[in-house]
């Protein structure tokens, strides 16, 4: 399944009309897991769901880095002419990041998603456990790579398989959707470079040295899960050093995967921002908007540091974000265009 590397990264797109958004997944994932917020803002928004390599419909390369997958978006961001806003959750917020970085010229605004620029550590450091694994992804490697996939009868089938390594069944679906066959009675294959990401995980827990003197000065919004580990006060130092615009916002019963987890009040907290973001770009007032708050989410406070308060919340948010799944869904929608 290796592929010749110098090939464009698979995308979609997502509506016709409006500013850009641009969308990359984390470790494991596809562009298509960022359908049911891609949906919702495709209305007025054109959306585009990029696989990074070794991941979905994507090239497969010779190593991991996160300034090559920068520059594959970079060139993804070149061909549409006009900046975009880049929004990346864990493995693509690093690589979001970089690109930040390195090509501003390409963003109007940047959305980093339960992701800091640091190194993370293999153990503790993060947790008030020094002996808990910083990151199960390894164990989930090992187990994906476990399935004998050509004794394989059904998606079910491996789902059991992961169950012990993998317990979370949200967890589960989202690493199955990328295990595919093309039609019935075809094999199964994994459209992840398990060899490759095995071999480099210890890569993707860093953040390489930015140029000398980078800095991002657009709008950026960080974005976190209450419950995860990944966004830390110790932080934020850093985050503000090379993004100073930043605006940290915490959703509440949402770990890492907020967008799965917490999909309205994501995309609501979203929406807001990239609202905000246009009607700067016009030349509009559009500062008071961002201090209305949403149900669900923590937004840190102007002025006071490590001072978060909770936001007043817009009616309903609070109340579409509950009894939802959180599992992504795969189906492309009317108008969307794939290469």
């Amino acid at each position: 399944m290796t592929e010749n590397a110098e090939e464009a990264l698979h995308a979609r797109t997502l509506g016709e009309a409006g500013p850009r958004v641009v969308f990359v997944h984390g470790l494991f994932g596809q562009g298509k897991n960022w359908t049911t917020i891609a949906k919702g803002l495709a209305g007025d928004h054109r959306v585009t769901l990029l696989d990074l390599p070794n991941h979905g419909h994507s090239p497969w390369t010779e190593r991991v880095d996160y300034v090559d997958m920068a520059e594959l978006v970079a060139a993804e961001l070149e061909s549409f002419g006009e900046p975009a806003t880049l929004v990346g959750h864990s493995m693509g917020g690093k690589v979001a990041m970089q690109l930040a970085l390195r090509r501003p010229e390409l963003l109007r605004a940047l959305v980093a998603v339960d992701i800091a620029p640091v190194e993370y550590p293999l153990k503790g450091g993060r947790t008030e456990d020094p002996d808990e694994e910083a990151s199960p992804f390894a164990a989930f490697i090992a187990a994906m790579r476990a399935i004998d996939l050509g004794a394989l009868e059904s998606r079910s089938d491996a789902d059991a398989a992961l169950r012990t390594a993998v317990p979370s069944r949200m967890v589960r679906s989202f690493l199955l959707q990328s295990l595919s066959r093309e039609e019935e009675g075809d094999g199964w294959h994994w459209r992840l470079n398990l060899e490759l990401l095995a071999r480099d995980l210890g890569e993707l827990r860093g953040f390489p040295d930015p140029p000398p003197g980078a800095v991002f000065d657009g709008p950026v919004l960080w974005i976190a899960g209450a419950n995860s580990h990944y966004v830390l006060p110790e932080d934020r130092p850093q985050m503000d050093a090379l993004f100073p615009s930043t605006r940290l916002v915490k959703v509440k019963n949402a770990g890492h995967w907020v967008h799965s987890e917490q999909p309205e009040v994501f995309l609501a907290t979203l929406r807001r921002f990239l609202d905000g973001v246009e009607e700067e770009a016009q030349g509009l007032d559009g500062v008071e908007e961002e201090s209305q708050g949403l149900d669900g989410v923590e937004e840190e406070s102007q002025g006071l540091d490590g001072v978060e308060e909770e936001a007043q919340g817009l009616d309903g948010v609070e109340e579409e974000a509950q009894g939802l799944d959180g599992v992504e869904e795969e189906s492309q929608g009317p108008g969307a265009v794939e290469r």
